[in-house]
């Protein structure tokens, strides 16, 4: 079980009062590679919100990096997130700062005090996605692939238990696409971090198969059970 990063059993997930997912069962463990898919509202967004509390959890148990999500409050739920990565198809990054500034930003945020500490973090990180020498560069003057790599160094940061990747190639042409896509399944191997990779770029899932989770008629099913 502790392997276990994501727990969820019996879960019903609602937006407002419409129930989006029911009676969701799953389970990611450590340094899985899952990519997510499923139509235009099938609520693939809804459940990633779900594990990372910005939709709260009412029904159902789950657990996210040791997080009871029923448990969680307004204290509690910086804590869970300092454990997650989130990647999303929109960049986000702070346009008046370097590449740097933003990476110093989050860390100070998440209560990093050591200058050095810092500065060698931002540096292991801009390694990690091939964008050292980048560090003292701007937003605007990067590539969209180069810019998706930031989001993920952001992502890594605080040595996260799993990356939720939200549509994070959806932006990007086929090439870089791939390119986003091989640099976090290296990650998830490199790292011991679960990816949970939500797409809807059948491509990808051609080219590079890995386990498939599918949001269908407000169910959660994976491939295997689909194919029975």
């Amino acid at each position: 079980m502790t392997n276990l990063i994501v727990h969820l059993k019996d879960v019903n997930i609602y937006q407002g009062k419409n129930q989006v997912l029911k009676e969701v069962n799953l389970k990611i463990s450590k340094g899985e590679f899952t990519y997510l898919i499923g139509k235009t509202g099938s609520g693939k967004s809804s459940l990633l919100k779900t594990l990372y509390a910005a939709l709260p959890l009412k029904e159902g148990a789950g657990i996210v990096a040791g997080h009871k999500l029923l448990s969680l409050n307004r204290k509690t739920i910086p804590l869970l997130r300092r454990q997650l990565g989130i990647v999303f198809q929109d960049f986000n990054l702070l346009t008046d700062r370097s590449i740097e500034e933003n990476l110093r930003f989050v860390l100070q945020a998440t209560g990093w005090k050591s200058k050095q500490d810092i500065k060698d973090r931002i540096a292991a990180v801009l390694e990690q996605v091939d964008l050292k020498d980048k560090a003292r560069s701007f937003p605007h003057e990067l590539s969209g692939g180069e810019q998706q790599r930031v989001v993920i160094a952001r992502a890594l940061l605080n040595k996260p238990d799993i990356i939720l990747a939200d549509e994070p190639t959806g932006n990007l042409d086929p090439e870089t696409a791939d390119d986003i896509l091989l640099l976090l399944r290296r990650l998830a191997q490199q790292n011991n971090t679960a990816v949970l990779f939500a797409t809807h770029d059948y491509r990808i899932l051609e080219n590079f198969p890995a386990r498939i989770i599918r949001c269908l008629n407000g169910k959660v099913v994976s491939e295997e059970e689909m194919e029975i």
